[in-house]
């Protein structure tokens, strides 16, 4: 998870070097774009949630950890400011996915048009399939499959044990499969 100059970069920012800073965000800011939009309504209030986040992590530059363990702790700090966020707002954890025009193109940029929609079609059903899933096998999927954490990090994330992350990641990714398959069976009939 980690980069070579990640170390160099916490270091920079811990000192308060506001061109680290700048390069940190640029750096962060659609991973943690992509959670916020797992927990908000919307996408202005997933980019106002990540500012929030962002504001936090600033905030607290001087205690980060250390670059071997700073993006699971990373996403730990995001996670949480996203939890107090829902409780303060008092809602339940929308149904929603990314809207399509804040998803980068996953197609292949000299793609046809045709190639594109059937991409874009692809993609809206597997978010409709994660949706259906609950929150916490969502969010294994999204960061352990998403993110790339390994699973003792995702453990660490989310405060529950490594055989509950292995257990729930299988059996998500089987639902997830099961709902996609189900759409697509009831899109064919």
């Amino acid at each position: 998870m980690e980069t070579p100059d990640l170390a160099s970069l916490i270091a920079r920012c811990r000192a308060g070097d506001e061109l680290a800073w700048e390069a940190f965000v640029h750096q962060f800011q659609g991973r943690i774009y992509g959670l916020a939009c797992t927990y908000a309504s919307d996408r202005d209030e997933a980019a106002d949630l990540a500012q929030e986040i962002f504001v936090r992590l600033f905030e607290t530059r001087t205690r980060w950890a250390p670059a071997a363990e700073f993006v699971p702790w990373m996403f730990k700090v995001a996670r949480n400011r996203a939890i107090d966020d829902l409780r303060r707002r008092k809602v339940r954890w929308p149904a929603m996915a990314v809207p399509a025009d804040e998803v980068p193109e996953l197609a292949d940029p000299g793609a046809g048009p045709e190639a594109r929609a059937i991409d874009r079609s692809r993609l809206e059903r597997l978010r409709a399939a994660m949706r259906r899933l609950s929150d916490l096998s969502r969010e294994v999927l999204l960061l352990r499959d998403v993110q790339g954490l390994s699973v003792a990090e995702v453990a660490g994330v989310l405060g529950v044990p490594v055989g509950t992350v292995k257990s729930r990641a299988s059996r998500a990714r089987a639902e997830l499969a099961e709902q996609v398959l189900a759409d697509r069976g009831r899109r064919e009939s």
